[in-house]
């Protein structure tokens, strides 16, 4: 049976019917919660702290003296791994009174058409890709493109490079030759033998997120730099060679000298359908001295005589890979959703 697939209309009709069905759950109180607050006069003081990882109406926050397990009040909206908060502490669970303003917000779209909160606060990405699952291109340049529109740093990680052979070096280093000249860092590691001497400098005094496919091995670069961490490791489906989904919420870990890391659960796409064509532009920094001096206004940037990004790919100042995934990003914005 084929799956259904669904129009961006559609989609802004499913947004409308769910942000209706939220406000009159406002209007009558109802928070869909099952739990019941901790009693007011148990509580201690208003203490600030940061939102480690949320299990459905309760999460926790770490504060200068440890994570505490806390109730969500009914008023606080969207509230995701990485937001600074205000709780106050009880002898078994507390509760989050306020969330504070978010610097930065890391969102992507779910197979349903709904923008989905990754983390708050986030000023480094770090893309991690590895010779199993098989990497592409056009997923790194699309967290790319992500990132340099949240305003944030990106690293490009190559894990598990013990599994390179000859072919899939050569493979890896034709992928990665864009970005170096780009001023993206590219950094090699073997997580799963403690080869991570050049990611944990780069981690020092950011809020750091891993983003990429599952099975790269994130949570392993977790439990590499965080030997306390003990997050469970799922190994590779052999069959299929992609990952198991084995972290399934976003989880943010102190580092030892400063600075946060978040894992955040593998996903096999990117969408970008959320972005209009002139944020996928600005994601792209090598097009922006190009963008905008094409011989007509409305250039598509795909062929058209006096393209002024034809002539940067001819002259060598853009990659052709690089412009084949923009195309390719630009195409999918268009493109039914199929979850």
């Amino acid at each position: 049976m084929s799956k259904r697939r669904i129009t961006h209309q559609q989609r802004r009709r499913i947004q409308e019917r769910q942000a209706a069905k939220a406000a009159r759950a406002r209007e009558d109180g109802d928070t869909g919660a099952n739990t019941t607050l901790p009693d007011e006069s148990s509580l201690g003081p208003e203490r600030p702290g940061q939102l480690v990882a949320r299990y459905g109406h309760q999460a926790d926050v770490l504060a200068d003296d440890g994570v505490h397990r806390c109730h969500l009040r009914s008023n606080l909206g969207s509230v995701v791994t990485g937001d600074r908060v205000v709780f106050r502490a009880g002898e078994d669970t507390g509760v989050i009174v306020a969330r504070q303003t978010r610097d930065t917000e890391l969102q992507r779209p779910d197979k349903y058409g709904e923008l989905r909160s990754v983390a708050a606060n986030i000023d480094q990405v770090v893309i991690v890709i590895a010779p199993r699952p098989e990497p592409h291109g056009n997923l790194v340049d699309r967290y790319l493109v992500a990132t340099e529109n949240l305003g944030a740093q990106a690293v490009i990680l190559v894990n598990k490079v013990d599994l390179l052979d000859e072919a899939a070096t050569a493979m890896m280093d034709a992928l990665l030759a864009p970005y170096p000249a780009l001023g993206y860092p590219v950094i090699r590691t073997q997580a799963a033998n403690g080869g991570i001497d050049e990611l944990a400098p780069l981690l020092q005094n950011h809020t750091s997120i891993l983003v990429g496919q599952s099975g790269v091995g994130k949570t392993t670069l977790v439990n590499a730099l965080l030997p306390d961490a003990d997050q469970r490791v799922g190994a590779l489906s052999e069959e299929r060679q992609k990952g198991r989904h084995t972290t399934t919420t976003s989880r943010l870990f102190p580092m030892p000298g400063g600075g946060t890391l978040v894992d955040s659960p593998g996903i096999r796409e990117f969408g970008l359908w959320h972005m209009d064509r002139a944020e996928v532009e600005a994601g792209f920094r090598e097009f922006r001295e190009v963008i905008g001096q094409c011989r007509f206004r409305d250039c598509a940037h795909n062929g058209e005589p006096g393209c002024a990004l034809e002539e940067a790919i001819d002259s060598g100042r853009v990659h052709p890979n690089r412009a084949a995934s923009y195309r390719h990003i630009v195409t999918s914005l268009d493109e039914p959703l199929q979850p």
